[in-house]
């Protein structure tokens, strides 16, 4: 299906499709046209002509086969809109896709995949991308199911399928040494605790610079910013505050300042202003205000290399089970 018929379903120019499919970031000035042009190019099945981009690159032309259909799956939420990160992969993984001459299938949540009747009886995908953490007997069932399978996630999962990782474990840990470095020792930590890869990394990095784990300065939450928001207030009613504050990723660090700016609002005392990291580098956190200091996940490399390892997988190129762990990047903002 050619761009032309996008942009006249999406209401935009064939410009602005082009832009929107070949550059995750980009963002119509109205956001609903980007997510109708993203609409409209998976209902089409939309793929590139690899030949005519190769001839106005000045490349051969390519033998082009038929194109890949992959599904992805959201295991940690059900929809997109509930996590930036997720959201944010995504758009990545599409993109990439696209360049791939593959094809966007269904997206897909736990509840889906879990149903009595097997996934393969509903699907016409060659491979399945699952982004986060997955239960165990889920992804062996799945595994059988489709021809190719990888996972994408801040943490390894250590099943037999092919993953690409950004450890999230490490992620943490050189978070709060930069806390440490910057002479912070009351740190706290907003997030998963539940046999968490970032909270094993906090713990692990307290440890080895001879500090406490001081439990009330630990605030477990589902990671959203309505909890940020939450701990916020959680941490101010504490006697004993901690100077500086890890969360768990991005959006929870947002919902922790904006309760952190409207509680002190024009105080001129009382004024709790910890020192905020936070991991993921989504968006907002380089365009908000005060700009967000995190650990970058690189999601644009990490939708690369799951791609191009599956499409390995599915053209028989390799059996054993890979696993690519991509490097994590401080970004250093005004939050610390």
């Amino acid at each position: 299906m050619s761009i032309k018929k996008i942009a006249q379903m999406a209401g935009v120019s064939p410009a602005t499709v082009s832009r929107a499919l070949n550059n995750p970031e980009y963002q119509c000035k109205d956001p609903a046209k980007t997510e109708a042009i993203r609409q409209a190019a998976r209902k089409l099945g939309y793929t590139p002509n690899l030949n005519a981009r190769n001839l106005k690159l000045g490349m051969p032309q390519s033998g082009v086969s038929k194109p890949y259909v992959i599904d992805i799956l959201l295991a940690r939420y059900d929809s997109l809109d509930k996590d930036p990160f997720f959201c944010e992969l995504f758009r990545c993984i599409e993109t990439e896709l696209q360049k791939m001459n593959c094809i966007v299938g269904q997206i897909l949540n736990i509840s889906d995949v879990t149903r009595s009747q097997p996934l393969k009886n509903q699907t016409q995908a060659d491979g399945l991308m699952i982004l986060g953490k997955c239960p165990f007997e889920l992804a062996e069932s799945l595994i059988h199911q489709f021809p190719g399978v990888i996972a994408i996630d801040r943490n390894p999962m250590d099943y037999k399928m092919d993953e690409v990782i950004c450890n999230g474990s490490k992620a943490a840990y050189m978070a709060i040494e930069y806390l440490i470095g910057l002479g912070h020792t009351k740190i706290a930590y907003i997030g998963d605790c539940n046999m968490e890869a970032r909270y094993m990394g906090y713990y692990e990095c307290l440890t080895a610079h001879s500090l406490p784990l001081a439990y009330d300065y630990i605030i477990p939450t589902n990671q959203t910013q309505s909890d940020g928001y939450r701990a916020f207030h959680t941490l101010r009613a504490n006697p004993k505050l901690p100077t500086a504050v890890f969360c768990a990723n991005d959006i929870t660090a947002i919902g922790f300042l904006n309760a952190m700016k409207e509680s002190n609002g024009r105080k001129r005392k009382h004024i709790y202003a910890p020192a905020v990291i936070s991991i993921d580098d989504i968006r907002e956190a380089s365009n908000m205000s005060p700009l967000l200091t995190t650990v970058r996940i690189p999601k644009e490399d990490m939708a690369h290399m799951a791609i191009l390892t599956l499409i390995d997988r599915l053209n028989k190129g390799h059996r054993e089970y890979i696993r690519l762990e991509l490097p994590c990047r401080l970004m250093i903002r005004e939050t610390s």
